[in-house]
């Protein structure tokens, strides 16, 4: 059985939740504890402003087409 964690994740680029965890590790040794926070900000900033982009530029798509 999985896990409730493991099925979302193993759909991300085929990656299951132990890779996601090793990348987790790596990525804590590589930039610290302190700046993780400031990381998954940015992160997630920068993905709502994809979506955005992405609707706006789909709401410019149907106009045109009318």
């Amino acid at each position: 059985m999985h896990s409730s964690l493991a099925l979302p994740v193993a759909g991300l680029l085929g990656l299951g939740t132990p890779e996601i965890v090793l990348i987790f590790f790596v990525v804590l040794l590589l930039f610290g504890g302190s700046k993780l926070p400031g990381l998954a900000r940015g992160l997630g900033q920068s993905i709502r402003e994809f979506k955005k982009a992405s609707a706006e530029d789909e709401e410019a798509e149907k106009k045109a087409g009318k």
